[in-house]
């Protein structure tokens, strides 16, 4: 039988991971850089992992994630302000406030457009994934699908439409386009 602790462990390394993505992508819309990002989001893991017992409703995580990152990001362009290439606070806030907002339409987005991509055939589908993993070589991709590099270039640009318009179809389907 696990103990209470290593189960509590097991639940925010879960809801951390699951989330960690998105609410780095946040955090970098209100900081210069992505060694800022990773400054701000060890904060943010730090502060998360502190207070989880705190957290009531661990369906709320995603939120609560959200607005700590907002606090840590605040705090971070703070202490940093002296900076004259960091926005001010001001700014930054409405930077913020419409990340949030914009937040739960992207992620509508992302999942269908995870939707989408599950519905390609399985090699189309791990040419896709292949082709925009970091650091991808275009040349290797395009040699793994058979095609000359602007063969393939061309078939990526069709498969991105189709899954522009199933992404689109997906939003209209659920209200949410």
């Amino acid at each position: 039988m696990k103990d209470k602790t290593a189960d509590k462990h097991e639940t925010f390394l879960a809801l951390f991971t699951e989330n960690e993505a998105a609410i780095r992508a946040f955090v970098r819309r209100m900081v210069p850089t992505r060694q800022d990002t990773s400054d701000v989001m060890q904060g943010v893991a730090l502060v998360l992992w502190r207070k989880f017992d705190e957290l009531e409703d661990l369906d709320g995580f995603r939120k609560w994630a959200f607005r700590v990152a907002r606090y840590e990001a605040l705090g971070w362009l703070r202490d940093t302000g002296r900076d004259r290439h960091v926005l001010s606070v001001d700014v930054i806030k409405v930077v913020v406030d419409e990340s949030a907002h914009n937040e739960a339409k992207l992620a509508a987005q992302r999942d269908a457009l995870d939707g989408c991509l599950e519905k390609l055939p399985t090699p189309h589908r791990q040419l896709v994934l292949a082709a925009y993993a970091p650091q991808a070589d275009m040349q290797q991709v395009a040699k793994q699908s058979g095609r000359t590099v602007n063969a393939f270039y061309q078939w990526l640009h069709r498969i991105r439409l189709q899954l522009v318009e199933c992404t689109r179809r997906t939003l209209q389907l659920e209200g949410l386009s």
